[in-house]
């Protein structure tokens, strides 16, 4: 399988076919994969660390070194600033024997469908950041162009300051405010209340001693006049 995918090099400017299968030497590694030189082709390819190992790869290094050869599948070709670039994968090929472990390109094609959606979201998010920074002509207002204005002559519409969005914060605090108030109004009523019944309570108390003295009194000096008289008869 590997020998008829394997096709001779069409010149030193030519570039390998599509899901060919080769055999080449790692010329660098980095920190996102590795740079694979493939005899008899002047262009290198790059193999991605997504597409070292069937298992997540954190560190390229640890896979591959320099002067190693490795068996690649490519996988992509892409004109970028006028450049070629080449995409060679090594899960997809047996690093033993070089058979091809994807030879419907079921995996290639949805790698590669990712990245295409990958780049059309990228290219959006762009896109929706240059229509933000523009200003209608039509309402004077930011955000759309003058052909997706919607506003009629004669109104408009414009964004409420963040400041108004602030003020029932503070008028939850000027009415709570007031009833603090309240309370303290209360609790100082009832303090003078209890005061007073105090005063009430003590004044009765002391009216009563008062009255009871006077009688206790009086009562003593008739017994002594009484006692005198009786004195003054026996004599």
């Amino acid at each position: 399988m590997a020998e008829e995918h394997m096709r001779e090099p069409v010149g030193l400017d030519g570039l390998p076919p599509m899901y060919s299968i080769l055999k080449g030497e790692v010329v660098s590694v980095t920190a996102y994969g590795a740079f694979v030189k493939i005899p008899g082709y002047r262009k290198q390819g790059l193999v991605h660390k997504s597409e070292m190992s069937a298992c997540r790869v954190e560190n390229p290094a640890e896979i591959v070194d320099v002067g190693e050869q490795v068996w690649i599948k490519v996988i992509g070709k892409e004109m970028k600033d006028d450049k070629v670039k080449l995409s060679f994968s090594m899960k997809s090929v047996n690093q033993g024997t070089g058979r091809d472990l994807d030879p419907n390109n079921v995996i290639a094609e949805q790698d590669e469908r990712r990245r295409r959606q990958f780049r059309d979201h990228s290219g959006q998010r762009i896109t929706l950041e240059a229509v933000l920074n523009t200003t209608c002509k039509k309402c004077g207002c930011r955000g759309h162009f003058a052909k997706d204005c919607f506003s009629s002559p004669g109104l408009q519409y414009s964004l409420l300051p963040e400041e108004e969005e602030e003020e029932p914060l503070s008028t939850q605090i000027t009415q709570s405010e007031p009833q603090k108030r309240k309370k303290e109004k209360k609790a100082k009523k009832e303090k003078k209340k209890k005061k007073e019944r105090k005063r009430e309570n003590s004044s009765s108390d002391s009216s009563n001693e008062d009255a009871k003295r006077p009688k206790h009194s009086h009562t003593h000096s008739e017994k002594k006049k009484k006692h005198k008289k009786h004195k003054h008869k026996s004599k």
